[in-house]
């Protein structure tokens, strides 16, 4: 039995498993079989990241992260969880593989995931005009024409931040009324720089190696047509990652981790959010970082908090490593 479970491997989930490694907590983090260092690693460079004044590619940040929780002695295994059970003081996690892991504490740092279009050239070129993070990567689009997918508060906040880079921004809406706040609609339909595309909807994204239009549907009349542009950002939402503890956790009406207060803790006790699936507004590598460490400490307080018989069946466990690949 270990001491503590860390589920995901964002900056959230590397940070926790930083702190929690060098509180000699022998953390096991699962780092999934597919999506390991989450949403950073369909990013090209992150400039906005403490420490990389030069910037740093998100695979590359997430490697230095993994490789820096590896060395104070926290065992990476890529796989994915299935199943948790979070009731009584031992937590008990399910992979993929089959493999059983108990743990006394449980983070949960499993991130959320931008909404897609589902078009077939929407993963071709991520990362190659087409964002799903204005703050990310609205720097490179510099005196460009580019487009927001969306409706709504962020589709309406990321268009006017992106004028501040671009030199005309398209809004690109599936019907002729937004779903914004009021507030966010008139700053939109304020700025000059901003172009409402109405009852249109996205059905191709085109471009060899970077974006240059899109394929605009009509619809109302079905008609096509195509727009020229060199960047697309998606803005039609997010969802946080909570589909492994539906009935065992509480969530906020957004759909994230509920937790109390600043803190990391979660109804149940032993078990902790962190990141961007406690946080529908800000989700950004540093506050996810940030979270990632008061999950750890918190963690760490409660596993203080335990008697001693029970702190020691995690202690006398036998911890044979598995390879991260």
């Amino acid at each position: 039995m270990r001491q503590i479970i860390i589920i995901g491997s964002g900056p959230a989930g590397y940070t926790a498993a930083i702190y929690a490694a060098r509180a000699n907590l022998r953390p096991l983090l699962i780092a999934s079989s597919v999506e390991a260092g989450g949403e950073l690693m369909n990013t090209t460079e992150v400039e906005n990241f403490p420490g990389f004044p030069e910037a740093i590619l998100g695979p590359d940040l997430m490697m230095k992260m993994q490789a820096q929780a590896e060395r104070f002695g926290t065992e990476v295994v890529l796989d994915d969880v299935v199943s948790v059970d979070l009731t009584g003081d031992i937590k008990k996690v399910v992979l993929g593989s089959g493999a059983k892991h108990e743990a006394l504490a449980v983070i949960f740092a499993t991130g959320s995931a931008y909404r897609k279009l589902g078009l077939e050239d929407e993963e071709r070129l991520s990362g190659h005009g087409v964002s799903w993070c204005a703050t990310c990567d609205g720097f490179f689009f510099r005196e460009r024409v580019i487009a927001v997918v969306g409706g709504g508060d962020s589709a309406m906040e990321e268009a006017n931040f992106l004028t501040r880079f671009a030199d005309k921004v398209y809004v690109i809406h599936r019907k002729d009324t937004l779903r914004a706040s009021k507030i966010m609609q008139d700053r939109a339909f304020a700025n000059d720089k901003i172009e409402f595309v109405w009852n249109s909807e996205v059905v191709g994204i085109n471009g060899d190696e970077t974006v240059k239009s899109v394929t605009l549907r009509d619809t109302v009349t079905g008609e096509q047509n195509e727009l020229a542009l060199q960047g697309l950002f998606i803005a039609i939402g997010n969802d946080p990652r909570v589909h492994l503890v539906h009935g065992q956790l509480d969530l906020t009406p957004e759909g994230t981790i509920a937790v109390a207060g600043r803190s990391s803790k979660t109804k149940v006790a032993g078990v902790f959010a962190a990141g961007d699936v406690i946080d529908p507004h800000y989700r950004q590598a540093v506050t996810a970082a940030a979270s990632g460490t008061v999950a750890a400490l918190d963690a760490e307080q409660y596993l203080a908090s335990l008697p001693e018989d029970l702190l020691a069946q995690a202690d006398t466990s036998d911890l044979e490593l598995t390879p991260t690949a």
